[in-house]
């Protein structure tokens, strides 16, 4: 933990000893636990994608402000506590330092997550799926501050691509334009969340997470700044198809529009939305695809350590 951050900042001890011994570490946002899945779906969840990290001989750091302290790394009893908060705020870039400072509770996003993350020393993330550009962003001017993030911050990213709620094929173009790398994990299509594969190609390819560690260290020593995306397929068995899924998210934001659902209300909104037309199936998936990417995470923090 740098200097600076940590008068704010509980390192739990499991995540402490793992950095000081240099073993591996996987950061995890809390957004998908605070505003993702209900009650006790986000527990379990939870629960389950820190044991797959274990299982694969990593430390899990959950992150996330509770009453103005970061929290990195969460006890068992802590996790549960946190699935049951109501009212925690989203905190992205703009806003973690001001829940912090103001006593607030809130869940990290991939930006925030990812700023903790650098702030301790994990060099790897597990998420859903990003943040990115939305649809209509052309007269919102909505995108998600997540992109600039892993143009600035040193963590690899593992997700299930951008959210499938998101315009896709631009937030590729902003995220080639920020200069980072888009690397499909054993698939040269961009998965869309829900779905594993999408229109668009992936912009780089690799099959191992040895690989990933290695292209990671060149980036460093050639003095390269920035993250990386990992875009990790969900599963083919717990897939829905994305022509299927691509009539619910149309319905999704035509219901947005019409109630006026604006700002970061938009997401959360969605999916909850989602999840009603697909009956459920979309947080299956969901989750199955939280618990692939936790895997694949851990193997490459076990590649870098």
């Amino acid at each position: 933990m740098t200097d600076i951050a940590r008068p704010f900042t509980d390192v739990s001890a499991p995540v402490a000893a793992a950095l000081a011994e240099g073993r591996p570490v996987v950061a995890l946002e809390s957004t998908i636990v605070t505003h993702g899945m209900p009650f006790p779906q986000n527990a379990e969840m939870a629960a389950r994608v820190e044991a797959i990290i274990r299982d694969e001989g990593a430390v899990p750091a959950t992150i996330v402000v509770v009453e103005g302290r970061l929290k990195v790394g969460l006890s068992a009893s802590e996790l549960v506590s946190l699935a049951r908060v109501s009212g925690a705020m989203k905190l992205s870039r703009a806003d973690l330092a001001f829940a912090v400072a103001e006593g607030r509770t809130g869940g990290t996003t991939v930006a925030a997550t990812m700023i903790a993350a650098a702030a301790a020393g994990i060099r790897v993330f597990a998420t859903g799926g990003i943040g990115g550009v939305h649809k209509g962003a052309e007269t919102s001017f909505d995108i998600s501050a997540d992109l600039d993030e892993l143009a600035r911050t040193p963590v690899i990213v593992v997700s299930a691509g951008a959210k499938a709620i998101l315009d896709i094929e631009k937030t590729l173009e902003v995220l080639e334009t920020r200069g980072v790398p888009v690397v499909g994990y054993g698939t040269d299509v961009m998965p869309a969340f829900w779905s594993r594969g999408s229109r668009f190609g992936a912009p780089l390819r690799l099959d191992s997470a040895e690989a990933i560690a290695r292209f990671q260290r060149t980036r460093t020593a050639l003095g390269v700044a920035g993250g990386m995306l990992i875009a990790n397929p969900v599963p083919a068995a717990s897939e829905i198809p994305e022509a299927e899924m691509a009539v619910h998210i149309e319905a999704a934001q035509r219901d947005a529009v019409e109630r006026r659902v604006s700002g970061k209300a938009v997401t959360p909104f969605l999916l909850a939305r989602i999840l009603e037309l697909t009956q459920g199936r979309s947080l299956e998936t969901n989750i199955a695809l939280v618990e692939n990417n936790a895997r694949l995470a851990a193997r490459i923090a076990a590649a870098l350590a």
